[in-house]
């Protein structure tokens, strides 16, 4: 019997025996959701047993436990699905953004202090990189109707001194990227695309990332595919994957993955040869120190849950816009004309993270998610709002200057659309939001509605 059947076989016979198995995991098809006693999480792993036997087999038969041989897999078969020529992958989407904008900036030649534009909405792991590369974040603000930045107040911060634009686009949904293509092209701009919302969002038949000179994503439990932690780095450009993997991999020059770790002669074809200037002596490639790095590496069980899931990404994507298509007509149903969801334009097809509530009022935004959450209904913020207002990052403009931005802080909230949500889920919370319309007076109080 071989290695995977065993561990199969073993998680069966616990399931059997009545032990809970994994219990971190999120059930990925709820069968047995109990309105009673159970929350509708707005994300999580969408796994069975198979990514566990992956993760386990690795580690049982794998030959290194960090980045190895089912992370250079993971490696290639991200980049042949999603149309790149190499990918990198990290210990999460945050270290992705790092070496993502410290390698464009050393490719480019950027200098200190040259600018991005960004937009003030949205996680701060896609803003703090550009600081930390010594580059000027330039923020701009958004069309409040969809949350993408406002493509006239991008086209109006172009100056002499604009290196890029990082594009995070709204849990999943693009703003139109013909227009800030043609933006960019016009200004010698490149388009940095922080896809970790993203994955599977299309822009005329094209991945989001096809409009990108190099892209990000992140495997974060919540996010669309998981590997429990990790990131990638990819692009159609292999020497900026090579840059960025120098950064991951403290610096070091060497570029091996996988099988040609154990090469005598490397993937170079002379690991063992004269690399240093000045230095008339042989020297290991491995340990030839091209720049200042970090160590960013995943382990390599999460490239092994990673090749599992990407099997999983056609289906996640089908079901998470199914999902979201379902709950917006739930909310329009109940609330009407007092919220409002932003929609994708014709050309897109956008991969959902979740179904973002534009309230008509801040009253509105507070009494709402204090009812989903007393109903056991996850909820959360547009994660920062503006970020401007955050201790953390005030000091880098005023956030006054972007009051479209300062809204979604007031306003804007949004619940999951998880692949695994069944009738059972978009009933509990038609009734939860029936509940919330028909008793004004008991909304901030105790849950109001029997399960």
């Amino acid at each position: 019997m071989s290695v995977k059947k065993k561990i199969a076989e073993c998680i069966n016979q616990l399931r059997t025996e009545g032990e809970t198995c994994f219990p971190f995991l999120y059930n990925s098809k709820l069968e047995t959701y109990n309105p009673a006693t159970d929350w509708i999480l707005y994300s999580g792993p969408y796994w069975d047993d198979e990514e566990i036997v992956a993760a386990i087999e690795s580690l049982i038969t794998g030959k290194w436990v960090v980045a190895g041989e089912h992370v250079a897999r993971f490696e290639r078969e991200f980049s042949k699905t999603y149309n790149f020529e190499s990918s990198l992958m990290v210990n999460s989407g945050s270290s992705a953004n790092l070496v993502m904008i410290a390698a464009m900036k050393k490719y480019y030649q950027w200098n200190d202090g040259d600018e991005i534009i960004v937009s003030p909405v949205g996680f701060p792991t896609t803003i703090a990189p550009i600081v930390q590369n010594r580059l000027k974040p330039v923020f701009v603000d958004i069309t409040y109707h969809d949350l993408n930045f406002d493509l006239d107040h991008v086209e109006a911060a172009i100056h002499s001194n604009t290196k890029g634009v990082v594009l995070s686009p709204v849990l999943g949904n693009p703003p139109n990227m013909d227009d800030l293509v043609s933006l960019c092209k016009k200004g010698g701009i490149q388009i940095m695309l922080d896809g970790c919302d993203a994955l599977g969002s299309k822009w005329n038949g094209k991945h989001l990332s096809d409009y990108a000179e190099a892209t990000t994503c992140s495997f974060y439990p919540a996010h669309h595919i998981t590997t429990g932690e990790g990131g990638m780095v990819s692009s159609r450009n292999d020497e900026l994957v090579s840059m960025a993997r120098r950064f991951a991999w403290w610096g070091r020059d060497c570029y091996c993955t996988g099988s040609t770790n154990l090469s005598p002669i490397g993937a170079c074809g002379k690991r063992f040869a004269k690399w240093i200037d000045g230095y008339d002596q042989i020297v290991d490639h491995k340990y030839l120190f091209s720049t200042i790095g970090y160590n960013l590496k995943p382990l390599d069980l999460q490239g092994a849950i990673g090749c599992v899931q990407l099997k999983k990404s056609d289906e996640i994507h089908t079901k998470r816009r199914a999902m979201k298509s379902s709950l917006e007509a739930i909310f329009i149903h109940h609330l009407g004309d007092r919220i409002a969801i932003p929609q994708e334009v014709a050309q897109a097809e956008t991969s959902w993270f979740g179904v973002p509530i534009i309230c008509n009022e801040h009253a509105l935004k507070q009494e709402l998610v204090q009812y989903f959450e007393s109903h056991r209904i996850q909820t959360r913020n547009y994660f920062a709002g503006n970020i401007l207002q955050h201790p953390g990052y005030h000091h880098l403009d005023d956030a006054q200057k972007f009051p479209c931005a300062n809204l979604v802080l007031d306003n804007v909230f949004f619940v999951g659309c998880h692949p695994s949500y069944n009738e059972a889920v978009l009933t509990r919370v038609s009734d939860v939001l029936s509940s919330f319309v028909k008793n004004p007076d008991g909304r901030r109080g105790e849950a109001q509605l029997s399960p």
